[in-house]
């Protein structure tokens, strides 16, 4: 957390609320271990100040905001990371940490502005895996140039993604998680994105069926446009899904199979019992894996 749809839902407030607006007042936090500011941080200030804001922008988990003129600061949001618009309901996500309610700005604040027309927002960031950044074109730099394809706004045709899948001799769920295979997939998608195609997260990507490929690939667009339409709001996800049976690694079950804890791709994952055989399962048919919210 977070992920795709998380991030987007950031994206889509800040645009929707905060475009064409000039900032007024900036303030980055003392923190180097988050705020990348080569400079300095007065001058990473001084340099959005007077800047009108033209579009916010997202590839992956990365989120940056377009300006008038370049430099334009760029928030990789790590494990905690939130934007908070004061006044305006942004979806607060599962583990988002800081409180809404808190003090304003939050003493977890990493970057805030004030706009010429006073609407505050604020990028915030408890654990400090998050990373503010300053940069002249983000698309051409590191860490988001040398991301893959996003989920959402770049989707692999079915022949694309078999071929590619075809080429991968690791496991599945690692595969899920590297960035530069598919960005804007985290944890959860792909828990959830294996749950719903019936895929072992240790299956070896290369050695997947035709039509357990297919399903992951239908999988992946479904889940990631079903999680943006509802803005990451997890009380609107589908009750069937994984993804409301899966946090803290407490014992449970779904469809009365018992929830299994795995390591893959140096991650925890969560699969069920009736999954763990390294073949996986099989594909079924499309109404028994795919929720719908009810």
């Amino acid at each position: 957390m977070p992920e795709l749809p998380e991030v987007e839902a950031a994206r889509r407030a800040l645009q929707a609320h905060c475009v064409g607006r000039r900032i007024a007042r900036c303030a980055v936090a003392d923190d180097a271990k988050v705020v990348v500011a080569a400079a300095g941080r007065a001058a990473f200030e001084r340099a959005m100040v007077g800047r009108t804001i033209v579009a916010a922008r997202r590839r992956g988990k990365n989120l940056w905001l377009q300006l008038d003129a370049p430099p334009f600061p760029s928030f990789q949001f790590g494990m905690a990371g939130a934007i908070y618009i004061k006044g305006i309901p942004v979806t607060n996500y599962k583990r988002s940490v800081v409180n809404s309610e808190e003090e304003w700005p939050s003493k977890h604040s990493k970057f805030f502005a004030e706009l010429d027309d006073g609407l505050e927002f604020s990028f915030t960031d408890k654990r400090r895996f998050a990373r503010v950044r300053l940069f002249e074109d983000p698309e051409t730099l590191p860490p988001i140039s040398e991301l893959g394809p996003d989920a959402l706004f770049e989707p692999m045709s079915v022949d694309s993604f078999l071929d590619s899948l075809g080429r991968k001799k690791i496991g599945i769920k690692a595969l899920l998680l590297d960035q530069s295979f598919i960005s804007g997939i985290g944890n959860w998608i792909a828990d959830e994105v294996l749950y719903q195609s019936r895929i072992h997260p240790l299956q070896i990507a290369s050695n997947l069926p035709r039509e357990s490929c297919e399903a992951l690939h239908q999988s992946i667009e479904e889940v990631v446009k079903y999680a943006v339409e509802v803005d990451a709001d997890m009380d609107r996800f589908p009750k069937e899904w994984l993804f409301h049976h899966r946090w803290g690694k407490k014992p449970g079950k779904v469809d009365g199979k018992k929830i299994e804890f795995i390591t893959a791709g140096g991650r925890v994952n969560h699969c069920l019992r009736a999954a763990t055989a390294k073949t996986g399962w099989n594909p079924v048919q499309q109404n028994d894996i795919r929720g719908r919210e009810r």
